[in-house]
């Protein structure tokens, strides 16, 4: 399995991923947050980014074993998707929240064979919506998902409910805890913040800030 807290650190190291109790980020949801996470930056850092790869490999390898096809998200996942798939040697698609809107109007990006067990590759999951209908775009098209990984995880207990109901087995590299617990070790954050800051989860929509 991955390690988790190795992972967390390469993220805070190339500053993927943000914690901002005092001043909060804004969403496109409109929700405040105190973390942001953007692992496109990860792409610039050789090193760190050969690591993620291989980490998305061991879980692919380990937890996915019967896996026929690797699926990226568009946009963020695309990058990801397609080195694991090199690396693994896999068959690669990508698929888009909407269907092209020019061309010949796809909405998976590649070739597949109807039935192929897929493993949907993410960069990270918040409440899982936009996740599950990927899932559901690679269902109808005939695929069988047998499973989604990504890099990072928030953990909201919606998401991981929605995952259960569409039964889907959903992995990540790491998550919004071990993100937390290594800010409080290395000083970016006080550790009388943890609570609060763990109970963020619970209802983002009305959390304003400390």
């Amino acid at each position: 399995m991955t390690n988790e807290k190795a992972v967390a650190e390469k993220l805070l190291q190339v500053n993927a991923v943000k914690l901002s109790p005092q001043e909060p980020f804004t969403w496109a949801s409109g929700w405040k947050s105190p973390i942001y996470c953007d692992n496109r930056r990860v792409l610039g850092f050789p090193y760190v980014r050969d690591f993620i790869k291989s980490e998305l490999c061991n879980v692919i390898f380990e937890q996915f074993p019967d896996v026929d096809l690797l699926a990226g998200v568009a946009t963020a996942g695309i990058a990801w998707g397609a080195m694991a798939a090199d690396q693994l040697k896999l068959p690669y698609i990508y698929v888009r929240p909407q269907p092209k809107a020019h061309g010949l109007g796809n909405q998976i990006e590649g070739f597949f064979e109807k039935g192929q067990k897929t493993v949907i590759i993410e960069d990270l999951i918040s409440t899982g919506k936009s996740s599950l209908e990927v899932a559901e775009v690679a269902k109808n098209a005939g695929l069988d998902v047998i499973g989604m990984v990504s890099i990072f995880t928030y953990g909201f207990i919606q998401a991981e409910e929605a995952f259960a109901t569409k039964g889907i087995k959903m992995i990540s590299l790491t998550n919004y805890e071990q993100i937390l617990q290594l800010s409080i070790d290395k000083g970016v954050v006080t550790a009388d913040l943890q609570n609060t800051l763990l109970n963020w989860r619970n209802d983002p929509a009305n959390w304003k800030g400390i």
